[in-house]
């Protein structure tokens, strides 16, 4: 590893991270972002694993209609 602190790290990511600040859904561009960063630490020699929330996906409008209680606990 070159000048890397760490060997392996795990990247908890919300799902509304991923909205870019819509508060539902996914911004492909905010993916991108997170994606090129993923792979910079990568080509250091950093084991990454990825954990992907998916609640904000599911809240809403989409997630009623569907019967789902919304939960932030």
């Amino acid at each position: 590893m070159s000048g890397a602190k760490y060997e392996r790290v795990v990247l908890k990511l919300s799902g509304e991270a991923l909205s870019g600040g819509e508060g539902q859904g996914i911004s492909p561009s905010i993916v991108q972002s997170i994606a090129s960063q993923v792979k910079e630490i990568h080509e250091m020699g950093v084991e990454v694993a990825v954990v992907v929330g998916g609640g904000n996906i599911w809240r809403g409008k989409v997630g009623s209609e569907m019967g789902m209680e919304s939960c932030y606990c």
